[in-house]
């Protein structure tokens, strides 16, 4: 990965001014080496226009505007290994129509029908309007990104281009909208990197994000890495020379680099597998290119595996063959972890030239056109599809095609088979529904289970890469609240959702019709008196419930119209327990415990307090982690910055994000933290626990969930503390503990 100091050395350097925009553009130029006079005379006219439409406006850094297209055609050159005409004209003129008097027609004179058509797809929606329940405007704009690459797959690469410099100009950006933009990046533009096989800007961009949501962490986690690149630099030269002077014996031509995992990367690895810096074996990795022909380049990488498995001994739980069988994004490349000298295990891996420019430029490397501008390249052409049939899905909301969008980004996937051979791609996890509704809706719908080769399995059958699956279906069958235990993908999620909605729907319009025809029969009046007194009676919650029970027949009818009977004549009736009823409804209301916090206890916004908000549960921030507001309704809902949930939000409803922090000296409150505990079920392990909770640090434990299988066991324990600074000792003290394996923060990422 590029180094972040090098990319961030123009913040020590004098803004740049209308005076140096010829002499940069001229450097560019010269840049292009051979380029046809005619095509540079195009890209003169592009700029030229480019520099007029942003005449006069600055950037947040105080630089001229131009300086911006000028920085993301030099990325798609230099770094992305782009450099045909129609992608740097496009690149000049990607903000032109936005943000000036220019409009479409004006490109597509000047530089024709195909360059206008990419500059619409890189146009934000600017004037369109949005229920904020259903769909959100960034989703719509995400939506109309990416279906354009089913003409163009340019339109992406050019808006990674400029996600890129954006976020390595970020500092200029007030903190909120830096969040905002950093959130983005993290739920869609890195994956989004990672699916065409860009990794090192796939890493940028994640590494980038971690520094503007999370600065101290990242400041940590980069001087820990830069220290031990000091530290593993003897030993990796020493490895290195052992692998040269092996595969000396060989006739191969090769090379040898290595990289260190980027500070995203080990963060990512620290959070979700609850293991310490010092634990992480592969924070480096040994990369051996060969430069050899391409039909022998399979059996020339299994001859230098060979050579290293001898010289060191593989861990054959991590060999990773996808040079047999590449990736979905073109990645080719043999993994193998050894263990080397001192005992110490070294990641090695092994590829060919030609697969390395794969990894390196990623989609550039697929980047075959015919005379015709038709894709040759079968990746590219099988991404194309997958992306229309996910996004032109009329279905979904423009919300849910991203979603599932992002969904199918993810590295991590498994591959099944209907029973005619078509092979169907789900993430890992994914059950017989997932497939069910990746087929049709209506198969997944009417699905009572499956057959498995031989075997019939149940709808919770998670799948196996290389399962044959037959769905088996009813006529009729139809979706239960519980099948949403046994879904993965949103694309099955949203489909069971919906047709709960539409079911539920149905079955309130038929209890009201039931309520209607009784009120009618009996001549009730005063039915709202009435309304309340017979949900305190039946302890049902609201109006709608009422109807639902009745029309689910959960309620019979017949009590319900011997209740106005009785009502209407004066008989006599059982004493309605209102106390009961209200307390019931409010638990109801609130599925989990809204614990709020002093209102001086936070800052939002312009430094106003607020009277009405609550901590998100999902998260549960304490006093001194990093903190964001999120407008709902009647309240601000307060999640940690690092939340999945708030970056979801972020992503999502920018514009409802509010600045939050918390006030200083303010220590006289507790807040409900969540750890999730791990390790070995020894005897009397849960007093030693609680014993570092009680005894040592007083605090108070407010619930424990406890459960143990095959001598290990997984806990929940829900404590009162009162910042992070006694959080964080209460996790060094736990896991202290002989057989504690990782204590971490328990976050709850919300399916909706």
């Amino acid at each position: 990965m590029l180094d972040l100091i090098d990319k961030e050395q123009d913040k020590s350097a004098r803004l740049k001014t209308t005076e140096d925009i010829q002499p940069a553009f001229k450097s560019f130029l010269n840049s292009l080496g051979d380029m046809p006079k005619a095509d540079k005379d195009i890209l003169k006219a592009a700029f030229n226009l480019a520099n007029d439409a942003h005449k006069g406006i600055v950037r947040k850094s105080g630089e001229p505007y131009i300086f911006h297209p000028m920085a993301v055609a030099t990325i798609l050159v230099k770094e992305f290994g782009v450099a045909d005409r129609i992608s740097i004209v496009c690149a000049f003129l990607h903000d032109v129509v936005e943000d000036s008097s220019y409009e479409l027609s004006d490109i597509e004179h000047q530089f024709g029908k195909h360059t206008a058509e990419i500059i619409d797809g890189l146009t934000k929606i600017v004037d369109a309007t949005f229920d904020e329940d259903m769909i959100s405007e960034q989703a719509e704009n995400f939506r109309k990104i990416l279906l354009t690459i089913s003409d163009d797959i340019r339109v992406v690469i050019i808006k990674l281009a400029d996600r890129l410099h954006n976020m390595r100009t970020l500092e200029s950006m007030k903190k909120v909208s830096a969040l905002k933009i950093a959130s983005e990046t993290l739920f869609i533009y890195a994956p989004l990197a990672h699916r065409l096989g860009l990794y090192e800007i796939k890493s940028e961009l994640e590494d980038l994000s971690l520094k503007h949501s999370q600065p101290q962490v990242y400041e940590e986690l980069y001087n820990r890495l830069e220290a031990s690149k000091r530290e593993f630099k003897d030993y990796i030269d020493a490895f290195i020379e052992q692998i040269r002077d092996n595969l000396q014996r060989t006739e191969l031509k090769y090379y040898v680099k290595y990289r260190f995992k980027s500070i995203y990367s080990i963060y990512s690895k620290i959070h979700t597998k609850g293991v310490k810096f010092e634990e992480i074996y592969d924070l480096y990795a040994i990369r051996v290119i060969l430069q050899t022909r391409e039909d022998t380049e399979q059996d020339d990488c299994w001859l230098v595996y060979s050579n290293i498995s001898r010289l060191f001994p593989p861990n054959p739980k991590r060999l990773r063959d996808w040079i047999t069988t590449p990736k979905d994004n073109g990645y080719e490349s043999l993994h193998t972890t050894v263990r080397g000298p001192e005992g110490r295990w070294v990641e090695v891996q092994i590829r060919t030239q030609r697969m390395d420019d794969v990894a390196e430029k990623g989609v550039a490397a697929h980047w075959k056109y015919k005379e015709d501008g038709e894709l040759q390249d079968e990746f590219l052409t099988e991404l194309i599809s997958q992306v229309r049939e996910t996004l032109e899905n009329p279905s979904l909301t423009a919300l849910e095609a991203v979603r599932e969008f992002r969904e199918n980004l993810q590295p991590n996937d498994v591959f099944v088979f209907t029973p005619k051979g078509r092979q169907v791609r789900l993430p890992v996890g994914s059950f017989v529904l997932d497939f069910a509704y990746k087929i049709h809706s209506d198969i997944g719908h009417k699905a009572i289970g499956a057959k498995v080769g031989n075997h019939v399995v149940g709808l919770e059958y998670q799948l196996r890469t290389g399962d044959v699956i037959e769905v088996l279906t009813s006529s009729v069958g139809t979706p239960a609240e519980s099948w949403l235990n046994y879904v993965r993908t949103p694309r099955a999620r949203d489909a069971v959702r919906l047709e709960l909605r539409k079911a539920r729907r149905e079955l309130v319009e038929k209890g009201m019709h039931i309520v209607d025809w009784t009120r009618n029969r009996y001549n009730v009046e005063n039915w709202e008196y009435i309304l309340k007194e017979l949900l305190a009676y039946f302890l049902i919650h609201n109006e709608e419930e009422l109807y639902y029970q009745i029309g689910n027949k959960l309620l019979a009818a017949e009590k319900f119209r011997e209740y106005i009977h009785k009502k209407q004549a004066g008989l006599p009736i059982e004493r309605v327990d209102y106390e009961r009823w209200e307390a019931e409804r409010k638990r109801s209301e609130s599925m989990f415990e809204e614990m709020g916090v002093q209102p001086d206890q936070l800052l939002v916004g312009k430094d106003t307090h607020i009277d009405h908000y609550v901590l998100a549960q999902c998260c549960r921030p304490v006093a001194g982690d990093d903190i964001l507001g999120f407008e709902e309704k009647t309240q601000v809902v307060i999640h940690r910055a690092t939340c999945p949930n708030a970056v979801r939000l972020m992503s999502s409803f920018g514009s409802r994000i509010v600045q939050a922090r918390w006030m200083p000296n303010k220590s006289d409150v507790a807040f409900l933290a969540a750890l999730r505990i791990i390790g070995f079920d020894k005897q009397g392990m849960l007093t030693e626990l609680t014993k570092v909770f009680s005894d040592k640090l007083k605090l108070n434990i407010r619930k424990v969930i406890i459960e143990s299988m095959d001598g290990m066991f997984v806990g929940f324990f829900y404590v009162y503390v009162k910042n992070t600074e006694v959080l964080g000792e209460l996790v060094d003290k736990l896991s202290e503990l002989e057989n504690v394996q990782s204590v971490t923060r328990h976050e709850v990422e919300s399916q909706s």
